[in-house]
This record gives structure tokens, sequence and C-alpha cells, in this order.
């Protein structure tokens, strides 16, 4: 497996990261450490999750916004994507070997920051996060004081490198200048959708990570399973288990009628070629220059397998 230098870092990814949002929540704690070990066997070493991701925070999602009281009343372990993580990497002693990122979720105050950095290094069982990103932008709070909480944390060692999650081009170039202005820790990498059915980072964020000498990671190359051709028009008839059940607010990033003629013209070249509609959206990504590493979720390890034989194809 290639491995790529993060940014101008010396901190290590390779070509193909695991996204780790299903863990405890569409698989168990069993069948999740049976795809990390295999994601090693493999060559993957770049696993990625968030504060947000896991079981219990997917079901809280579902009921819409609940208070902590309400949580505690919702079945499955808060925060598992995280927690399990982190005793698989106990259970393996291979905390040397991978890099880790996670996310800052509920905003990018300085002292929200400062928790989640304590919080999810706990969860996680490390002393010190590998790749550390802001999930989303934060219209209330100025990058300035989020950089400057981020800094701190790099300064103490307890954070490797930084990112960002889901920013817009001007959003990025604004945060370069600042960490510029400021003296202060850059982000190094950021994370952002891109598919055969979302490319709009081809024209706003490519530049700026080739200009800045910046890492792009690339989420959803599958479109959460709407580009393998599994989902109609119809919402209220969602594959029982899928992404799209868990999860229903996918059904607004993709359900249009652009999005489901590229699912047709994806399914018609995959019938010529004979080739899995999920083979040809996930080559398609991963052979993009632009793209240093391309995260691939899974519930099987028969789906790492169809992540690696996408990669290959590139090769």
């Amino acid at each position: 497996m290639r491995q790529a230098r993060l940014g101008r870092s010396e901190t290590r990814i390779s070509a193909i990261g695991m996204g780790c949002a299903t863990l405890g929540r569409e698989i168990d704690e069993q069948m999740s450490c049976r795809i990390l070990d295999y994601a090693v066997e493999l060559g993957i070493i770049f696993f990625d999750t968030a504060e947000s991701y896991g079981g219990g925070n997917a079901r809280a999602y579902r009921r819409g916004h609940l208070g902590a009281d309400d949580v505690r009343e919702v079945s499955g372990e808060m925060h598992s994507s995280e927690r399990i993580l982190g005793r698989w990497i106990a259970s393996r002693g291979c905390r040397d070997a991978v890099t880790i990122c996670t996310k800052v979720d509920g905003g990018n105050a300085p002292e929200n920051i400062t928790r989640a950095a304590r919080d999810c290094s706990q969860r996680l069982g490390v002393d010190q996060i590998d790749v550390f990103m802001l999930h989303a932008p934060d219209e209330q709070v100025p990058i300035d004081e989020s950089l400057d909480a981020l800094h701190a944390e790099v300064t103490a060692g307890r954070v490797g490198v930084i990112g960002c999650s889901n920013f817009s081009g001007a959003q990025l170039r604004e945060a370069l200048d600042a960490s510029r202005r400021l003296d202060l820790a850059r982000f190094e990498v950021i994370e952002s959708i891109y598919n055969m059915a979302h490319r709009e980072v081809e024209t706003d964020i490519f530049p700026v990570c080739t200009e800045q000498d910046m890492s792009f990671i690339a989420y959803s190359p599958l479109g959460a399973g709407f580009l393998t051709g599994k989902y109609t028009p119809d919402r209220g008839n969602l594959p029982t288990g899928t992404r799209f059940d868990v999860i229903p607010g996918h059904c607004d990033v993709y359900f249009s009628d652009e999005g489901f003629r590229t699912v047709d013209q994806l399914r018609k070249e995959s019938e010529r070629l004979g080739l899995s509609m999920a083979y040809l959206a996930g080559a398609w990504v991963t052979r993009n220059q632009h793209v240093d590493c391309t995260l691939f979720g899974a519930r099987t390890c028969e789906h790492l397998d169809n992540a690696i034989a996408a990669w290959k194809s590139g090769l």
C-alpha cells in the first residue's frame, strides 16, 4: 500500500483509509475488530473516526436533537466508533503502526476544542491524537480563536497534526491565512466528500491543496452506498440497515434528478464492462491524482477487498 506524508508534516497516511463510522453503529464490536485486523493485513494504516460516530449517536440523531437525559434512554454505546477503535488498538498493541484521525463536534469554540481533545484521546486510549480535525466550519466562532486552541493542543503534544473537514475553499484559505498571520499551527489536510455525484471540490478545494502543499482526503467515494444502485427515489422504501436507513439525512444530499441520472449512467457502464458499480465508483476516486487518501467504510471484509481492487486499478 502506497504511503504519503500528510501535507508538510512527517505523519504518514495510506492511499486507502478506513472510515470508522460503521463501528458500533452498523456492525458490532466483534465484526469491527475482525475488519480492523483485515485492514492492517491489507496495508491500511489510516483510520478515520469522530466523536460523533457511534451506535448511540446515530439512534439519537434519528430521534432528533436530544438532551443528555434523553440520550441515556437510547440503546447503543455513545461514541462507539472511538471506543471500539481504542479497545482494538490496546488489545492488538498496534499504536505505533497506525495513524488515527478524529474530529471535534459541537462547535469550534476554544473551550469545546480543549474538551474534545481530552475526551477523544481518553476514548481512543492514546496520549497523542495523530490528526485532529474540525468536523465542520462554525460561523459563530472566529477561525483565529479555533486555531489558537488547536495550536495549544499541538504545542502541548496532545495533538500531532491539525486539519479540517467540510470547509469550503474560501474558508480553507481564511484559516491558512490566519495561521500564517498569527504564527499558529496550520491545517495540513482537508477531508471532503468526493464522488461521481459530488464533484464540487475539483474547482473549490483542489487548487488550494496544490498551492499550499496540503493533503486531500476523500470520503464517501460510493456516496454512502448511493452509487451502488441500491436506492430508488422513494424515501419511504430505504433498505433496512443501510446507511440511508440509519442516517436518513443522506437522502437530502443525494436524492435528486441529477444524482439518479449519475446512477443510471454508472449502471449502464457497469453492465457494459461487466464490473460492479461499487468497483467503478471507487476506482474513479482513487485514480485522481489530487486525492492522497480515499476513505472506505466497511461492514464486511469484502468491502475492503473492493476498495483495494479499486485502488490497484489505477496503478
